[in-house]
């Protein structure tokens, strides 16, 4: 998959792409369904398929002190439409410039001119241009007039309302990681460098890798069964594994992160990149009255995630 950050040097091969269009945070069944019907009419067309996404995401630029909303950071939204098989990720620079555009100048200037777009596809809430008035019936007003290509999809249910993120995000919340998968289509993951925290862990009989939140809706703070994918590295591969996410109580407040314990793993992590599956939510974040009894709860937690991992599909 090539990542195209640069709309204005664009390589005249990565014009003429078939590309769906939206900021798919999550990458969600409704996403997805966007870039299939944006596959068929590739295929029929003998033209690459193209993602065309936003960074940073339109909401964050707008209201960078608001709370952390996004349920994947751009890397980790990468490697997940790399698996849905796109060939051209349009990832374009939000900033004020692209903000100001009119819906009109958004269709003339980025996806006829400077991208070259045969064809779009996206979802019928779809809104674009400065204060989000182009709506998908203009789009296709557009493309008609400008020589591309629309397809529109409606909003995905799957019987308990409208697949969105913000239901997704009202899941991880509460602590319900399997009602977010089934609106996801895929565990949630927690993707990021393994950095140095305290060692705790590793005094305590149970080292962990630690990994930054930040930017990241927090799910419900707590502990998890996970599976864990090593995804570079020596150690590269797929574990089992508990996580605890939160401010670890015990030793005061602290940044919230991830803190992830791998299963019948040996070796030093520091710098590679793990993408932490959220499988089960085992119980909230306690403060414990010493470390006998905090050791104790985390081999119980950890024989729990074992039993619930051991009962998951291999590809799981």
């Amino acid at each position: 998959m090539r990542i195209i950050r640069d709309s204005l040097f664009i390589d005249p091969t990565d014009r003429g792409a078939v590309a769906a269009i939206g900021n798919f945070d999550g990458v969600h069944l409704g996403h997805q369904a966007v870039i299939d019907l944006a596959r068929t009419v590739a295929r029929d067309l003998g033209a690459p398929l193209g993602v065309m996404t936003f960074e940073p995401h339109p909401r964050q630029f707008f209201n960078p002190g608001g709370d952390p909303f996004r349920l994947m950071n751009a890397t980790a939204k990468a490697h997940r439409l790399q698996k849905l098989g796109i060939e051209k990720l349009y990832e374009l620079p939000f900033n004020g410039a692209l903000a100001a555009l009119s819906a009109q100048e958004f269709a003339s200037l980025v996806i006829k001119d400077r991208l070259g777009l045969a064809h779009v596809v996206v979802g019928e809430d779809f809104c674009f241009g400065k204060g989000r008035v182009g709506t998908a019936e203009d789009l296709g007003r557009f493309g008609a007039a400008m020589g591309f290509g629309l397809t529109v999809t409606p909003m995905l249910d799957l019987g308990a309302g409208e697949v969105s993120s913000t239901a997704i995000r009202t899941a991880l919340g509460e602590g319900r990681p399997r009602d977010a998968a089934a609106m996801l289509g895929h565990w949630h993951r927690i993707e990021g460098e393994v950095i140095r925290g305290d060692q705790r862990g590793r005094d305590l009989g149970f080292p962990t890798a630690n990994m930054s939140i930040a930017g990241l809706h927090p799910p419900r703070f707590g502990v998890y069964a996970v599976t864990v994918a090593v995804l570079d590295g020596p150690h590269a591969g797929q574990y089992g594994g508990a996580a605890s996410i939160g401010v670890r109580p015990t030793f005061g407040e602290n940044v919230p992160n991830c803190e992830t314990f791998l299963f019948d793993f040996k070796g030093d992590l520091y710098g590679s990149t793990l993408s932490v599956a959220l499988v089960d939510y085992l119980r909230p974040e306690l403060k414990f009255d010493g470390l006998d009894p905090l050791i104790a709860q985390m081999d119980a937690d950890c024989a729990q995630a074992r039993s619930i991992l051991s009962k998951l599909p291999r590809n799981g």
